[in-house]
């Protein structure tokens, strides 16, 4: 999918979060968002999720191969996303809690969530509450429901939070193993975990 924002704006009562955002992020390509804390990274993200209406402007998505616009009300069905403010259903297992999440959304080809949970380091305590989880491990099942989706695009915000330097050798393989061909987005100050986005986006030239 690409999504390409024409002079859009988001706004929070009488404060412009950016303005004039005119920019096409294009599929199979890779993305950061960079800019200070609390710049906007994170709104602009959710924008490209269709989780947030713009104020002003447009945003267009497309659907790669077929070349034909996707409705925002479903643009949600090509996108998946990770990040801190999105909350896992501690009162299930990691098991339980994949099988209520490919309801919604199917899982890549040819992967089952027991494969998902060896991959992603979490095998032992598949049918644990996560609840119980260190906070490292909640943010292996978020990137684990985000990465595995069978999505066109895949939108992360802070992508290494709580994890180790595991966890980030294990973020970087799930990117470059699972996320060809895909868009990918990440908002971040962080260059360990966009280091590898060939396209940087400030959001401080939109203010």
């Amino acid at each position: 999918m690409t999504i390409c924002l024409s002079d859009t704006g988001k706004r929070f009562n009488r404060d412009w979060i950016f303005r004039h955002f005119t920019y096409t992020f294009n599929h199979g390509q890779t993305y950061a968002i960079t800019g200070p804390n609390g710049s906007g990274k994170s709104t602009l993200l959710q924008v490209l999720s269709s989780s947030l209406a713009i104020t002003e402007g447009k945003i267009t998505y497309t659907h790669a191969t077929e070349q034909k616009n996707i409705s925002e009300e479903k643009a949600f069905q090509q996108v998946s996303m990770a990040a801190p403010y999105i909350e896992v259903i501690e009162e299930m297992t990691y098991t339980e809690f994949m099988n209520f999440h490919i309801a919604f959304k199917p899982l890549l080809p040819n992967i089952t969530i027991a494969q998902i949970a060896e991959i992603v380091g979490l095998q032992k305590a598949a049918d644990k509450q996560i609840r119980y989880y260190s906070s490292g491990m909640k943010q292996r099942v978020k990137l684990a429901q985000c990465i595995f989706s069978n999505t066109s695009s895949v939108l992360l915000d802070e992508p290494c939070t709580n994890l180790d330097a595991d966890g980030i050798q294990l973020y970087q393989n799930l990117i470059q193993n699972y996320c060809s061909n895909r868009l990918v987005v990440v908002s971040s100050n962080d260059k360990v975990e966009y280091d590898f986005c060939q396209n940087t986006v400030s959001i401080l030239d939109y203010k």
